[in-house]
């Protein structure tokens, strides 16, 4: 069969490859097209449009962007009436992909959706649109199938988390070889520093966490740099801290850690996967912020509380991450009673998400109902 999937951002990049392994060896003849990243690329699809020159982070920054948007939609529109596939998979990236899922609907494609717009989260009333446009949605957290087949008679599937395949899959690196390649001190425990994969997030960010660096001689804090950015995006920020950069190293960066500031979005998750106990940091452009809080209904903004519906990461959101409070956190997460809490609620939170298997059932629920 003929599949064109798209994805617009790291997260849905790395899904993506995962489900385009599962499709291909659960038929082997299949015709891949997508939209994502190196990583899709790599697992066997024909990379059509890469993420780096569609994620746009916060509303103003969509507004600015609104005429490189509306190319997008029209070039994939065109590529796949091209293409003529026998099914389309749409992971996240909402704003983009609805809107093509409304036009492919009229034009009867099949429509899967895997990894759920966060209607939960904001715009519930898309879920009209989702019910028009959408044959089929695979979802990956556990309290969004009671959320659209209790509250809004809409029956999805839970495969479970993809994270779970993603990071069982990987190959565990010896800490001293990581260590060793990366030139990195052996006596001090390292604090990761994840400060996003888009140029805004950053931006916001990551000044604040390298500010902490002075107070912690006993510790060496290492940033996991996003495949989106060029490397030498980070040079101008670092250039005056004792700061290591890592590239495409994330996971072997999070299995060596002892703690973590963490910016808001799967990465919190990747690292409560990996007991690396965390500070959730988030920061916005002003404008973006005050609109989105008075849309957003959640009480939390990490997937780590989110699924465990209540505070197991401490979130520092916009006027409240400074250096002062984000010091204090951070000596919770080392030095005090906080730090084996968030590891015991890490468990609990695993479990939660379903174990492994959610590629493969993905893909074959996709073939199934292609």
């Amino acid at each position: 069969m003929k599949y064109y999937i798209i994805a617009g951002e790291a997260s849905g990049d790395l899904h993506g490859s995962n489900l385009i392994k599962a499709l291909l060896k659960n038929d082997p003849q299949a015709q891949i097209r997508c939209w994502g990243g190196d990583m899709m690329e790599m697992a066997g699809g024909t990379l059509v449009k890469h993420y780096k020159e569609m994620a746009f982070m916060g509303f103003v920054e969509v507004l600015n962007n609104l005429s490189t948007i509306k190319k997008n939609i029209a070039f994939c529109k065109e590529d796949i009436s091209n293409y003529s596939p026998d099914v389309i998979v749409f992971i996240d990236f909402s704003g983009f992909n609805l809107r093509i899922a409304k036009w492919a609907k009229k034009q009867h494609y099949k429509t899967n959706y895997y990894i759920s717009p966060q209607i939960w989260a904001s715009r519930e009333g898309r879920i009209k649109s989702i019910k028009r446009d959408i044959d089929k949605m695979y979802v990956i957290l556990p309290f969004e199938k009671a959320f659209y087949e209790n509250k809004h008679q809409y029956k999805v599937d839970f495969v479970g988390h993809p994270l779970i395949d993603a990071i069982a899959q990987r190959k565990i690196p010896d800490p001293q070889e990581f260590l060793s390649e990366n030139k990195l001190n052996d006596d001090k425990p390292i604090i990761a520093l994840l400060p996003g994969s888009r140029k805004q997030e950053v931006q916001m960010v990551l000044g604040v966490m390298l500010k902490l660096i002075a107070d912690y001689e006993k510790f060496q804090f290492v940033i996991a740099a996003a495949p989106s950015l060029d490397a030498t995006f980070y040079q101008e920020y670092v250039e005056n801290y004792p700061v290591k950069i890592v590239r495409n190293k994330t996971y072997d960066l999070l299995s060596c850690a002892h703690a973590a500031l963490v910016t808001s979005g799967t990465a919190t998750l990747e690292t409560a996967l990996f007991k690396v106990p965390q500070v959730v940091c988030y920061k916005g452009n002003w404008i973006s912020y005050q609109i989105a809080k008075r849309i957003i209904t959640l009480k939390y903004i990490s997937l780590v509380n989110l699924i465990m519906d209540r505070e197991v990461v401490k979130e520092l959101i916009q006027n409240e991450l400074t250096v002062k409070n984000l010091k204090n956190e951070l000596d919770k997460i080392l030095f005090g009673k906080e730090r084996e809490q968030q590891i015991e609620a890490y468990v609990e939170l695993e479990k939660r998400l379903g174990g492994e298997g959610a590629s493969n059932k993905a893909a074959a629920f996709i073939i199934e109902n292609a």
